[in-house]
């Protein structure tokens, strides 16, 4: 059963593309599958415009109180950093995280719990963010949990930030493939859906790993 209803004007997040940003329901229609109560919500994202999604696939978390809206992973957000810049030392304290924030590769990619083959996958996903400008723009949103990242950084910082967390990307997946170096066959695999950069990244770090 459905563990969340959701109504008109709610502000949601789709766990799985925080690249979306925070989006608002503007319709909703109830329906039945398989027997069971299900709804088909219409969703406006800040980056993607209107989404239909299935209530029950999409598993969208409502955002009910601006610390759930800054919240991404287990970090703090740019916003709550910026919030808590109190000038002088605390401002240089604040910029260092905020730099933190912004070239952190996402927990669940490294999550030390988790079966290789789910880091792997998680891990490959993230080259999805290649850099083009709209790309880059979504991975701001994701990266930042800011809805606008163009309101806090220019285009020359996200393409500075985004160098240096691609080379953390880099560095990680060099680490799990060297993990892998005797599952090939799972390697090859993963690649098979991987996005394009993602399977340049791992033929050049297969290199090193041989």
């Amino acid at each position: 059963m459905m563990q969340t209803v959701f109504k008109k004007g709610d502000r949601v997040r789709h766990p799985s593309r925080p690249e979306w940003g925070t989006g608002t329901i503007s319709r909703i229609e109830s329906l039945s599958r398989g027997g069971t109560p299900d709804m088909r919500l219409w969703v406006r994202f800040p980056t993607m415009g209107e989404k239909a999604l299935l209530a029950s696939a999409a598993g969208l978390e409502l955002v009910d109180s601006p610390a759930a809206e800054q919240m991404v992973g287990d970090r703090p957000t740019v916003h709550q950093l910026d919030m808590s810049n109190g000038g002088g030392w605390l401002a240089d304290v604040s910029k260092r995280k905020i730099d933190d924030v912004m070239v952190a590769v996402s927990d669940d990619a490294l999550d030390p719990f988790a079966a290789p083959p789910r880091r792997l996958a998680n891990l490959l996903a993230l080259y999805r963010f290649d850099g083009s400008p709209a790309r880059l723009v979504e991975w701001a949103v994701a990266q930042s949990g800011l809805d606008d990242p163009m309101s806090r950084f220019n285009r020359q910082e996200l393409e500075q930030f985004h160098k240096r967390w691609l080379l953390n990307v880099d560095a990680q997946l060099l680490k799990l493939l060297t993990e892998l170096k005797r599952e090939r066959a799972l390697v090859d695999s993963a690649l098979k859906t991987a996005p394009p950069l993602a399977q340049r990244a791992v033929r050049r770090q297969l290199e090193l790993v041989r």
